[in-house]
């Protein structure tokens, strides 16, 4: 679902949307209904996976840590 994110451009809306459909399918993974009334951060807690926003912004970085190392005559 993050492939390529370290170049997408960062806005809100895209944002929102990823998160939506990450606990869309989190929530299809664990078998809950959203009538269950879970927390998406309980969600989280119990599947062990971290926020999507968290590890775009991690790609990110790490992206932009070999665009500072690339020589000039790259």
């Amino acid at each position: 679902m993050v492939h390529g994110s370290e170049t997408w451009p960062e806005k809100k809306e895209n944002e929102l949307t990823l998160k939506q459909a990450e606990m869309r399918m989190i929530r299809w993974m664990c078998g809950i209904q959203i009538t269950d009334w879970l927390s998406s951060g309980e969600l989280r807690e119990r599947s062990g996976i971290e926020d999507i926003i968290t590890v775009i912004q991690r790609h990110r970085l790490r992206w932009y840590e070999h665009v500072l190392r690339k020589d000039e005559n790259d």
